[in-house]
């Protein structure tokens, strides 16, 4: 028996099985089994090799008591032993099939299990070679077998042509089986990743607003020790000598404690400041502050903001500082400046229920061919992400395909809807809107 990998064991890989996985549906194979022969044999009377049978399923039996008590349940597989045990378990139905009627016996279709299990779990290669032993024991099996039992002594035999139609649909079915369940399980990964990157961006940003927090509670703490620095200093003063070659060095240290305590008194005050003034901003100022750091020669970047009924004009919406907001919205602006030619357009609109955020460029567009999936994980327009034979370096777009699903996530948490879309012809390039219920993030709405 191949040895299980220890190093898997504390560190799982991202597609592998754990040993108490395999063992459990192995027992409940050894099981199905089990009363399949035992009702065959003695409730339908049909004349089955049953110690042969018997046999097979004991050895299943075995193996999990073997892989139970040698291993913990617990285990990570390599890849390697967990597609040997899968191998194992196509010879061994394989070995029941033979024994009584090949493909002719309805339960053939259950090659299909252990080639499923892989594609949900193993590497392709592992998913290719289980598949390939399935196929070709199918195939022995059409050929090489015992009677299929029957209750008459003549028994039953079935036309070629639908054996042969039999071995299609086996070979037809574990192959669609498994690259549909491939498929899920990918996905699954894909967007249980993305999802983590989410998390870490969203922790990151939570412990900056800590910091506050900490700054405050550090000001307060310091406070004393500053205070008695700062008296023990006066004191040295006044009790230095005229003309002492120290009192330059105390004046600079009274005048350094003044200011410790100045910086601290500013610290200590921060929360009560932040809500006040910076825990609000209003949308013109959002705008602005998310778009200089991104300004440059290259691209002119026009905003524009204004209320939809200039005839009943409404305030400015005013937004709760958010970094889930601050994040999306800034993804959204770098991508369009990074495809952009020449222009970008931020149109910023209002009314008394809604606020809409317009972001235009005239660049190439949303590429048509994954349009539909533009804000799934992994998902990239960008022509240089996964281009053979160019190199990370060669200056072309670069990209992982979580940026625009992080932002779209981020900005669907704060309550908005985000709609991605081409600008009509004649003119080139992305069109997002942004929509907000008002209520939902204007800070004076809300109250």
């Amino acid at each position: 028996m191949t040895e299980l990998n220890p190093v898997a064991d504390r560190n799982p890989p991202a597609a592998t099985l754990r040993l108490r996985t395999l063992i459990r549906l192995r027992w409940l194979a050894v099981i199905g089994q089990s009363v399949a022969i035992l009702l065959v044999s003695y409730g339908l009377g049909y004349n089955l090799p049953l110690g042969p049978c018997l046999g097979l399923i004991a050895l299943s039996a075995w193996l999990n008591i073997f892989l139970s008590i040698r291993w913990r349940g617990s285990q990570w597989l390599s890849h390697r032993t967990a597609g040997l045990l899968l191998a194992y378990d196509i010879v061994q139905l394989a070995g029941l099939l033979y024994l009584t009627g090949g493909l002719e016996n309805p339960f053939a279709f259950l090659f299909l299990v252990p080639v499923t299990i892989s594609a949900t779990s193993l590497p392709w290669r592992s998913t290719l070679s289980l598949g390939a032993l399935a196929f070709g024991c199918a195939t022995l099996l059409a050929f090489l077998h015992l009677p299929l039992p029957w209750a008459t002594e003549g028994g039953l035999q079935l036309p070629t042509n639908y054996l042969a139609g039999l071995w299609a649909a086996i070979v037809c079915g574990t192959a669609f089986t498994a690259i549909y369940a491939r498929r899920i399980a990918e996905e699954a990964r894909q967007m249980s990743d993305a999802l983590n990157a989410t998390e870490m961006i969203l922790a990151r940003e939570q412990r900056l607003s800590a910091l506050d927090g900490l700054a405050a509670a550090a000001a307060h703490e310091l406070g004393t020790p500053l205070a008695t620095i700062a008296l023990v200093a006066k004191e040295l003063k006044r009790e230095a000598a005229p003309g002492s070659p120290h009192q330059d060095d105390i004046d600079l240290l009274i005048s350094q404690a003044a200011r410790c305590r100045e910086i601290l008194s500013r610290l200590s005050q921060h929360d009560r400041q932040a809500d006040d003034i910076f825990g609000q901003v209003k949308l013109s100022a959002m705008l602005e502050d998310l778009v200089a750091p991104l300004r440059g020669p290259d691209v002119e970047i026009v905003i524009s903001t204004e209320p939809e009924n200039r005839s009943k004009a409404s305030a400015e919406p005013v937004f709760r500082r958010n970094p889930g907001i601050a994040y999306g919205l800034s993804n959204i602006l770098e991508n369009a400046i990074d495809f952009a030619r020449v222009r970008v357009d931020i149109k910023a609109r209002w009314s008394g229920q809604a606020i809409t955020l317009h972001v235009t460029d005239d660049g190439p567009g949303f590429d048509q061919t994954i349009f539909d999936r533009l804000g799934d994980p992994y998902v990239t327009t960008r022509p240089g992400y996964g281009a053979e034979g160019e190199p990370p370096d060669s200056g072309g777009h670069e990209g992982m395909g979580l940026g625009l699903f992080i932002a779209k996530t981020l900005l669907e948490r704060s309550g908005a809807s985000v709609t991605l879309a081409n600008r009509k012809p004649p003119e080139d390039g992305a069109h997002v809107t942004i929509l907000w219920p008002r209520a939902a993030v204007d800070a004076g709405k809300a109250a």
